[in-house]
């Protein structure tokens, strides 16, 4: 498993193994964000289970990232964070669709999109949230994120 640490509440990278859940609890993530279309998440058997929420998305510039996963992951991922808990966002090489998600959690927690882009690929060079398909997920989750907010 391959990871970053974005900020003290969010960690971005590849796809955990079960074996890997039990480094993932010791670092204090209580949930998992599972991007991948291909790859459900693998049970936690351990008795007070990390929670593992899948939300399937491609990785592709002709079939955009849904908003409306990016708005329950982060909403999940907020949750966590309030309770305490560290979130940990992936997909398969912590590049795109991870990435993705690490961003939307960053805005949700009061990051512009550009700073929350800047930071995601300063705390983790391979990452590549400037994409040409993947940057205007971001910025539409933004936008819409803000717009939700003043209906609040």
């Amino acid at each position: 498993m391959n990871f970053s640490s974005i900020t003290g509440d969010l960690f971005i990278g590849t796809t955990p193994s079960a074996s890997d859940y039990d480094l993932l609890r010791e670092l204090g993530v209580r949930l998992v964000i599972n991007m991948r279309v291909e790859y459900r998440p693998r049970r936690d058997v351990h008795e007070s289970p990390l929670t593992l929420l899948w939300l399937p998305t491609f990785d592709s510039p002709l079939i955009p990232i849904s908003i409306r996963a990016l708005q329950r992951g982060a909403r999940a991922a907020l949750e966590t964070i309030c309770a305490g808990g560290r979130v940990y966002a992936h997909c398969a090489g912590g590049v795109h669709r991870g990435v993705t998600m690490g961003a939307a959690i960053l805005i949700a927690q009061g990051y512009e999109a550009a700073s929350a882009m800047r930071l995601i690929k300063e705390k983790r060079p391979q990452a590549d949230p400037f994409a040409f398909y993947i940057r205007p997920r971001i910025l539409r989750f933004a936008d819409q994120w803000a717009g939700a907010d003043k209906l609040r």
